[in-house]
């Protein structure tokens, strides 16, 4: 069985609500980024030198690290599910694409602005920066539904990830069709049970 290893919020949230969506039968494990140590107090630089969630344990013992490497892993097991268009499809492309672009241009920024060594300058530099590329991806998701239109595709979970961030950080208002987004998602099952697993959903009352 595959297992994920991950950290509540941080962005191997991506693949797991992916693997929720296509069906993948996994295990989760739980890790301490700060200490580097697993739940039953396993040393995580063993399963991963880098320090960083995701990383994803193949049943051959392999484990692949990196989330854009990690998602496209993901989208070939269950290549029916669609979340990445099959080898020889120009669609795939694009849909890595927008991966690398997420990867790339702002979950990278977000780094320091979770940083405790960056200046508060630093950190107003990089939200400005951030939020024009931010602009370009509001732009983009136009009504969506989805980041590539009608279909969910893998750049969909890590995009919800890097939603929530920037409404903890920086706020969604000035980007109306994120918002949105980010609400279409939060209804979704897959969403909602791994945000549950990780201890991060706010249950409605029961009148």
């Amino acid at each position: 069985m595959l297992i994920l290893y991950y950290s509540p919020g941080a962005c191997s949230q991506a693949p797991h609500i992916l693997m929720h969506e296509v069906g993948i039968e996994h295990d989760a494990k739980r890790v301490d980024l700060r200490n580097k140590t697993l739940e039953d107090g396993g040393d995580y630089l063993q399963v991963n030198p880098k320090g960083a969630v995701p990383a994803l344990r193949l049943d051959s013992g392999e484990v692949l690290t990196e989330n854009a490497v990690v998602l496209q892993y993901i989208g070939d097991l269950v290549p029916d599910s669609g979340v990445l268009p099959p080898l020889g499809d120009f669609r795939r492309y694009r849909v890595l694409e927008m991966v690398n672009f997420i990867t790339t241009e702002l979950h990278k920024r977000f780094s320091f602005l979770f940083s405790r060594d960056a200046s508060e300058e630093v950190k107003k530099f990089v939200r400005e920066d951030l939020s024009k590329k931010l602009d370009w991806m509001d732009n983009k998701l136009g009504s969506g539904p989805f980041v590539m239109g009608d279909e969910l595709t893998l750049p969909d979970p890590y995009l919800f990830v890097m939603s929530r961030w920037t409404d903890r950080l920086i706020g969604l208002n000035n980007w109306p069709n994120l918002t949105d987004f980010y609400e279409r998602m939060m209804q979704r099952d897959s969403v909602r049970n791994v945000l549950r697993f990780e201890g991060l959903l706010k249950e409605e009352a029961v009148a």
